[in-house]
């Protein structure tokens, strides 16, 4: 008989400001602790250095966390022109160093153009990619370096917002991106086209698909609501799983079809989108999941709330 888990079974996602220094997961185990959930699940990684928009899952919004891994990121990164280090940002050891004094934000502009658009982009050694079983990151500690396949990404936004000349120069920068770029890769790609060297000196998410910096909660008010036993004021914190959905069409179930498709079968919607995946709602405005058009029409279950009446 399988163990009752422990904890409160609560459901909503905590839009959480990760602080720099920590992993996402264990940003992710420390937020869990604090609503002592029952179950959670962070959406899309970020490095220790990073902080900002991190999208937390409790209970029955793990269900749909692909949706959110699958979302445009948007960063600001400050990059450092003139130093290559070996994990490609400031945490790494200096592998070479060369004075960047004669880059002009021009120059930079320029660089940055190339690299806007669908792009090819070879994974860093030091990211979670596994190779075997094993994180790319444990190899390069050891000092194993092996091949990794460029893959595709596309840069939708990459604008200079500063740029200060120097020995070490400094661009501010802001890319939005599908998932799976690595703005470490970035620095380094225009470091090395100019010649210098670059790392990420900072990084911090913006946004990560519906969810924006404006709505970010630090660990430090979570904690603060934890320590005084408000956990009404903690649950208040979690917004509704459909706010991860928002780009999906509604569609709005009549009894009978909502009865049905709770089943697990495929019902015809009248009004329904001919194609797609499509947020499932009931007469009454409850969220039930997510369905997909058939090609015949119906709308068949995809992902349901099991915690539904």
């Amino acid at each position: 008989m399988a163990k009752a888990r422990k904890g409160r079974p609560i459901n909503g996602i905590l839009v959480l400001d990760k602080p720099p220094g920590r992993s996402s997961n264990g940003a992710m185990v420390v937020a869990r602790a604090i609503y002592h959930a029952t179950k959670a699940g962070h959406t899309g990684a970020l490095d220790p250095l990073a902080t900002g928009v991190l999208p937390v899952c409790f209970g029955e919004a793990t269900k749909f966390s692909q949706y959110l891994l699958e979302a445009d990121k948007e960063y600001r990164s400050t990059f450092v022109f003139g130093q290559q280090t070996d994990t490609g940002d400031s945490q790494g050891e200096i592998l070479a160093e060369q004075d960047a004094s004669n880059i002009t934000a021009a120059q930079l502009e320029a660089q940055i153009d190339t690299l806007r658009g669908d792009i090819l982009q070879i994974p860093p050694m030091y990211s979670a990619l596994k190779r075997d079983g094993k994180p790319l990151y444990t190899l390069a500690r050891k000092g194993i370096t092996v091949e990794r396949e460029a893959r595709p990404v596309t840069i939708r936004e990459f604008e200079l917002e500063s740029f200060t000349a120097g020995p070490l120069a400094e661009a501010v920068v802001r890319v939005v991106c599908t998932k799976g770029t690595y703005i470490r890769s970035l620095a380094e790609d225009l470091g090395a086209a100019l010649g210098v060297g670059a790392h990420v000196a900072t990084l911090r998410r913006l946004q990560a698909g519906p969810f924006c910096e404006a709505q970010v909660v630090t660990t430090e008010t979570i904690q603060a609501l934890r320590d005084a036993g408000d956990f009404e004021g903690l649950d208040a914190l979690l917004l509704p799983i459909s706010d991860a959905l928002g780009h999906m069409n509604t569609l709005t179930l009549g009894d009978t079809a909502a009865y049905y498709l709770r089943q697990g079968q495929a019902v015809q919607v009248s009004g329904a989108p001919t194609e797609g995946m499509v947020v499932l709602s009931s007469n009454e405005g409850e969220f039930m999941g997510i369905g997909e058009i058939l090609d015949d029409g119906r709308v068949t279950p995809r992902r349901l709330l099991s915690t539904m009446g």
